[in-house]
């Protein structure tokens, strides 16, 4: 196979060698001077494209015989930049260098179009012509990276990659897409893949972890402080600072599980399926919605579960279309949408924060609508207690990975205090209304309750 020949790099300057921007700053300034002020203005230009200038060491390929180079890195912490450095890197000797992201629109917006994506990162002489309708990039070179959503792992059978960059594989909804990734790297003389995620303890994360052929590196948002807004900084600590959660999303630790949740992650994966093992058909589907009060930025999510009963009585749940931001009628149309989508029974909705106006909302959107309206009488921990029971049976499956979801769930504390905690568990409620619906749990009923924990204990 014929090599594509190398893209045009510009002028080279390694001013200082092997030291990083932070090693420059410390010179002192009479050689600082004398180092920089000759640089013309395309010398400059050069200079902010020299990524092994600008990145913290964190940041760079290791050295080293490796097949995976697993970045777990905490939110704002440079990961992307990192995938995007490396593929800019490796398209320069390899013809194909593919993406795969959580969902075509992250491949979009985020590696590809982000502000630290691909186009961002390389200079203009460098830049690839994206084709949005072909799924693909071009380089200058003749090089090619093909871009795939994890969600569509059939897409991933029979491509060939000589490298590739995998972006939150931890949030990937379709674990056998990353299988399905590794089986086609397979071409050229050193198949690598570049792995950059928040970490969660999934199955995946876990076994790269420990694969010999596996390379891990860690940083915290608070390593890349210096190219983050203060506002975010400020934001991201309010809601994440002295919380187990925050270990994770701030400090890219990996977190099993939280003292006292009604969900631990090992019940959730124990009876997970994958799409192609769980039924071609359900007896009922809902839709469970727990519709935010306010609209904005800083409004709750929407929470839009989907689960469905099987004619066995066990019960999968099916998507998490939850949004944030929405207008009323915004999230009543992506309800809507959901509900026509999956051919469901009816609508699940909490209706504590716009009583009869959420059903007029819903049915603004369809007329005719089923929507049956529930109210939270007890708190959140009290009405998730039996749905959780459900989990511990084996009643219930997750057809995939809902990562957001499984996050709140498995944060749900007896003490868990929404205010305290920066953000309401939207995803969760949602759950808990769809799957008391499909089991025939009456919420507002607390005999309902009673009878159902005692039906679970004559079947241990």
């Amino acid at each position: 196979m014929m090599r594509p020949r190398r893209a045009p790099r510009g002028p080279r300057r390694e001013p200082a060698g092997s030291l990083c921007i932070g090693g420059i700053l410390k010179l002192p300034i009479p050689l600082r001077e004398e180092m920089l002020l000759g640089f013309t203005a395309r010398q400059w230009e050069v200079l902010l494209f020299e990524w092994r200038l600008w990145a913290r060491r964190d940041q760079l390929p290791p050295d080293g015989d490796w097949v995976y180079w697993l970045i777990l890195a905490g939110r704002g912490a440079g990961k992307t930049r990192s995938g995007a450095e490396a593929v800019r890197e490796w398209i320069k000797d390899f013809s194909f260098v593919n993406l795969i992201g959580p969902t075509a629109d992250d491949v979009r917006d985020v590696m590809v179009q982000g502000e630290s994506g691909l186009l961002a990162a390389c200079p203009r002489e460098e830049r690839p012509r994206y084709y949005r309708a072909s799924a693909k990039l071009t380089w200058p070179n003749g090089a090619t990276s093909l871009m795939f959503s994890a969600e569509e792992p059939d897409r991933l059978r029979g491509k060939q990659h000589m490298k590739l960059w995998c972006d939150e594989l931890a949030a990937w909804r379709q674990p056998d897409a990353f299988d399905q990734a590794l089986l086609g790297l397979r071409l050229g003389a050193k198949p690598q893949a570049v792995i950059t995620t928040t970490p969660r303890p999934t199955k995946i994360i876990k076994r790269l972890i420990d694969d010999k052929d596996a390379i891990v590196t860690r940083g915290s948002t608070f390593d890349n402080e210096i190219n983050l807004a203060r506002a975010f900084l400020d934001k991201i600590t309010a809601r994440y600072a002295g919380r187990e959660i925050g270990r994770q999303e701030l400090f890219a630790e990996l977190i099993e599980e939280t003292p006292g949740a009604l969900w631990t992650r090992e019940l959730i994966e124990r009876h997970r399926v994958s799409g192609e093992a769980a039924p071609g058909e359900y007896a009922r589907i809902v839709v469970g919605v727990d519709p935010p009060a306010t609209t904005g930025k800083r409004a709750d999510e929407c929470g839009i579960i989907v689960a469905a009963k099987a004619a066995n009585g066990e019960i999968y749940v099916l998507a998490d279309l939850t949004s944030q931001g929405d207008t009323p009628g915004a999230w009543a149309a992506r309800v809507v949408a959901a509900y026509k989508r999956f051919a469901a029974n009816r609508i699940v909705a909490e209706v504590n924060n716009g009583g009869a106006m959420v059903a007029d909302v819903l049915r603004q959107s369809e007329a005719n609508l089923p929507v049956r309206s529930v109210t939270a009488t007890r708190g959140k921990f009290a009405r998730a207690e039996p749905i959780a029971v459900a989990y511990e049976r084996g009643m219930v499956h997750h057809v995939g990975v809902f990562a957001r979801l499984e996050d709140q769930m498995c944060a749900l504390t007896p003490d868990f205090d929404a205010r305290a905690a920066g953000h309401s568990p939207d995803r969760a409620d949602a759950l808990v209304w769809a799957i008391a619906d499909l089991i025939d749990l009456d919420g507002a009923d607390v005999s309902g309750m009673v009878e159902f924990y005692k039906d679970s204990a004559r079947k241990r």
